[in-house]
């Protein structure tokens, strides 16, 4: 009988060209999928719940696949994990319900974007977070934040127009439940969780956020910035290595 695997992995996205599949350059799915081939002996097709981009880590990514064995869910993590490279790895296992799609059953995901707010640089964490050395009002920033929650057009914080991570939604419609931003010693975090991401959106919300923070953007000017859904007017885009995909929540799956 055929089982529909759900997986969820953590990568460090340093060193890929994103999940998806290119015809040049290394990327987690490739990497996933040519795992599988050599546990069953044949090519499988790994769903993922949606685009990372190059340079971008995971926490949480999740994936599914159909395949029929009778190989248990360990035996089956031990096995991928044997035969991933050392940055990537499967978390967890599970058998989920025959109609279940990575992608298309994704009720929301949550991102990460990391700053380094200090002087100098982290040698150990140099993959993972962006330095910023300018002074920053943190308290105007998290001000700002309540402009972006709601159902809102996004498509001043698009990076291209190239619609959703996955391709498969074109409006520039956008639903964030939560944003927030917190500072512990050095490092600000700022979560994004939303039904879905335009292309870059969450690198050029957070590079918007810190041209406010710096002053170099003034108070309000968020709000005036999704109303023009002009990409000119939001900030710059801020690098990969800050952002990390953390979870992708779903209704039960079993």
């Amino acid at each position: 009988m055929t089982r529909n695997i759900k997986l969820t992995i953590e990568y460090d996205g340093t060193h890929f060209q994103g999940w998806q599949t290119q015809k040049n350059g290394r990327t987690v799915q490739d990497a996933i999928q040519a795992a599988l081939k050599k546990i069953f002996g044949k090519a499988i097709k790994v769903i993922g719940a949606g685009r990372t981009d190059s340079g971008v880590h995971a926490l949480g990514q999740v994936a599914n696949f159909n395949v029929k064995t009778n190989l248990s869910l360990k035996a089956m993590r031990n096995a991928l994990n044997a035969n991933l490279p050392e940055d990537v790895t499967v978390l967890n296992v599970e058998e989920v319900r025959p109609d279940f799609h990575a992608q298309y059953d994704a009720k929301s995901k949550v991102y990460r974007y990391t700053v380094l707010h200090r002087d100098t640089r982290c040698a150990q964490l140099r993959h993972f977070v962006l330095l910023y050395p300018r002074k920053l009002n943190v308290p105007l920033m998290r001000q700002e934040l309540k402009f972006f929650v709601g159902k809102k057009d996004f498509k001043a914080f698009q990076g291209t127009d190239k619609g959703s991570e996955n391709g498969r939604l074109k409006s520039s419609l956008r639903t964030i439940k939560r944003i927030d931003i917190k500072k512990k010693g050095d490092f600000l975090y700022i979560d994004v969780e939303a039904d879905g991401f335009l292309y870059k959106m969450v690198r050029n919300i957070v590079g918007t956020l810190l041209e406010v923070g710096s002053g170099k953007l003034p108070r309000g000017s968020i709000q005036k910035i999704l109303r023009s859904k002009n990409r000119k007017y939001a900030g710059a885009t801020v690098r990969a290595r800050g952002l990390t995909l953390v979870k992708v929540d779903y209704e039960a799956t079993n």
